[in-house]
């Protein structure tokens, strides 16, 4: 299966026409708590793009707490993968045990 392109949002989602800015607020969160290394870079596209259809700037910063969460994610799993150096067969990162002698 071929990886899909940084931002990508299905057509589906843009023939509906913009989310509910509360729907929208709750995809985000949605996003937060189902990301997964292998998922975040999409996640991150699709939930920016959601950030996007919020009109007001209390609901970008009610979105923003999750935003945040998965900016973090996005920036500790790509730390974590440089670190290593290598990916194993299903994409996650190899973990690497450092002895204490070595830090």
């Amino acid at each position: 299966m071929a990886k899909s392109p940084d931002g990508f949002v299905s057509l589906t989602s843009l023939k509906q026409g913009p989310p509910d800015a509360e729907a929208a607020i709750a995809e985000v969160r949605r996003i937060y708590f189902k990301t997964t290394r292998q998922t975040i870079e999409h996640d991150f596209a699709h939930a920016i793009e959601l950030l996007k259809t919020l009109p007001t700037e209390e609901q970008r910063e009610r979105a923003t707490v999750y935003m945040e969460g998965i900016a973090q994610m996005r920036k500790d799993w790509a730390a974590r993968s440089a670190r290593s150096g290598t990916r194993g067969r299903s994409g996650n990162s190899r973990s690497t045990k450092v002895k204490k002698s070595e830090k």
